[in-house]
């Protein structure tokens, strides 16, 4: 006997909820990773509805439509939800006003099946947890980064604080709540589970290399370093966030020592806190030193392919609370990488016994200077080789079709 199967309807879609500060096209590497989510889910037949901040995350000035359609997801942007990044209070004034309606939103959100909330804005958790108890439907949490870890690593907040402790019960909270914890890298899930043993729901899945839009190619001819003078330069690119997580000062030392040299080009692509000190430096005069604001995603490629050598930084005391998401791009783009950091973290286990990798201790510029002399005096010939061996190992270890279908399997339970 055969028996007719109706197609489903939009009315017996399970639906998917996402609560993210950050959505596409803000450049964010958050919001990049979580329309990833979003759209996948979508292509695998659920409804998904996504409360995100009306407004830029780095640059507020920045407006996106308060409701539209992307790929299938029903994004929905929140007002007051984003002041800029100025003062630690200004950023708890917004991410407070974001969670508080997008929590009120997510109560009245009909025929609501699972809730994910990653760690953007931080407390997110305790708003996902009570979505997840009110409506008694599933969480996962998504820990991007780890507070107040971060806050307490960054000299801001004492390890005893009132803020410190408040934050980890909401932590511990979420962990309880959530059906299931997605964590970055294996120092991340040791921090996690030192503050609740719940190794039963955590995973470990690295975020993905945007490699459906980058490509693997040499540096030039490329448009990206024609339009910016960058033809006949050896380019040096920190490409990302400019955060205080992330020193530069020890690149920016080596950039004012190597400065006679004509031939070689730093160029900073992105924004935040530590964008200043590379402003500054401009300002002043240095003619080795481009400074960019964020770049289109439909032009990321070009300009992560316009460099010769990326770099990665992560600071001494931040391992296992951010993550260096910046390397995979240059991996998946077959760039060798100058990486500034501690060898005992996930940037530092990748690129052990890596030809491509050079690590360098932060506050070592000499080592700096070296490291970079050693690549420029690389011909085309070695520094592509190189470049292969980085992209193999992004397409066989960190790609993004088997990354992101494992997010959506643990996603759909």
């Amino acid at each position: 006997m055969i028996v007719f199967r109706p197609s489903m309807t939009c009315s017996a879609k399970k639906t998917l909820l996402i609560i993210s500060q950050v959505y596409a096209p803000d450049p964010a590497a958050v919001g990049q990773h979580i329309t990833d989510v979003a759209e996948e889910m979508n292509r695998r037949g659920w409804r998904v509805i996504v409360y995100a901040s009306a407004r830029g995350y780095d640059d507020p000035s920045q407006r996106y439509p308060s409701r539209e359609r992307r790929n299938g997801v029903d994004v929905r942007r929140l007002p007051l939800s984003s002041f800029g990044k100025r003062s630690i209070a200004i950023r708890l004034i917004a991410q407070s006003l974001f969670m508080l309606q997008a929590t009120f939103l997510g109560l009245l959100t009909r025929r609501l099946s699972v809730v994910l909330v990653s760690t953007s804005p931080p407390f997110a958790g305790l708003g996902g947890s009570l979505l997840s108890m009110c409506r008694r439907v599933p969480l996962v949490w998504w820990v991007m980064d780890l507070n107040p870890d971060q806050m307490i690593a960054a000299g801001k907040i004492r390890k005893q604080s009132l803020a410190a402790r408040v934050f980890d019960w909401i932590n511990r909270f979420a962990m309880r709540q959530a059906r299931d914890i997605v964590v970055l890298d294996r120092f991340m899930e040791d921090r996690v589970l030192a503050k609740l043993h719940v190794a039963e729901k955590s995973h470990v899945i690295p975020p993905w290399p945007h490699d459906d839009r980058l490509s693997y190619g040499p540096p030039k001819p490329n448009p990206f370093r024609s339009a910016q003078g960058l033809d006949e330069a050896f380019v040096v690119m920190y490409s990302g966030n400019h955060a205080i997580q992330h020193p530069l000062d020890t690149l920016l030392e080596a950039a004012a020592r190597m400065e006679n040299d004509l031939s070689l080009r730093f160029v900073f692509i992105g924004g935040g806190a530590g964008k200043a000190a590379v402003d500054a430096r401009v300002t002043a005069g240095a003619r080795n030193i481009v400074s960019l604001p964020y770049q289109p995603l439909e032009q990321v490629s070009e300009s992560l392919s316009a460099a010769d050598v990326h770099v990665v930084t992560m600071g001494d005391d931040m391992v296992g609370i951010i993550h260096p998401c910046k390397i995979y791009g240059a991996l998946a783009v077959g760039r060798p990488i100058l990486y500034f950091g501690p060898e005992q973290s996930h940037a530092g286990a990748i690129l052990t016994g890596m030809r491509f990798g050079r690590s360098v201790r932060h506050g070592d510029v000499a080592g700096t200077i070296s490291a970079i002399r050693d690549l420029m005096r690389l011909d085309d010939a070695e520094r592509a080789a190189l470049g292969r061996e980085a992209a193999a190992l992004a397409a066989d270890r960190y790609s993004r079709k088997a990354a992101l279908g494992q997010f959506c399997d643990i996603l759909e339970g």
